[in-house]
């Protein structure tokens, strides 16, 4: 790969990785008087277990040596967190957020989950699209030294984002 495709993507890998977290930061201060026709975080979270399994499979799928599979995985892995992202946005745009009520080690360990979970969802953006453009450009040795941060901390992601969700869902008060 040329240098010049190099930094165009390396500009908009650091473009995007900047403008997601920044944009979900901004969204969540506005606040839309609109009732959903449906409640989100179980389908959010749904797609965070589907994004989960995929992982997975990709990753199995490419140590079978099936390319095109593993290609097709990531790509719909990343479709499911961008539509994570999607309804978690317009969910908190038009829904006051839910209080965790647990007391003693189970509200430390959530907030510990939760915590860890924001944090590496923002830094998983980067290592996402960097890992992708290395794949899609045949740049597979590179690709591969990425990958194996990128897996964990994306699987990470998302196995905890399902447990967010199981872990606040007894006290979502749905009208």
């Amino acid at each position: 790969m040329n240098s010049m495709k190099t930094n165009n993507y390396k500009k908009l890998i650091t473009l995007l990785s900047i403008a997601i977290p920044l944009a979900v930061a901004i969204l969540f201060g506005v606040k839309i008087d609109v009732t959903l026709p449906i409640f989100l975080p179980p389908i959010y979270a749904t797609i965070n277990g589907i994004t989960a399994i995929l992982l997975v499979a990709a990753v199995i799928a490419v140590k079978n040596g099936n390319i095109k599979r593993h290609e097709f995985l990531i790509k719909t892995a990343m479709v499911c967190s961008a539509l994570f992202l999607v309804m978690y946005v317009l969910y908190h745009m038009t829904s006051d957020s839910t209080e965790f009520k647990g007391t003693g080690a189970i509200r430390t360990v959530y907030f510990f989950i939760l915590i860890s979970h924001i944090i590496l969802s923002i830094a998983v953006i980067p290592l996402v699209l960097t890992t992708f453009v290395r794949g899609i450009n045949n740049d597979i040795e590179k690709h591969r030294k990425i990958a194996k941060y990128t897996f964990p901390i994306w699987l990470y992601v998302a196995v905890t984002g399902v447990i967010v969700y199981i872990m606040i869902n007894p006290y979502y008060i749905v009208s």
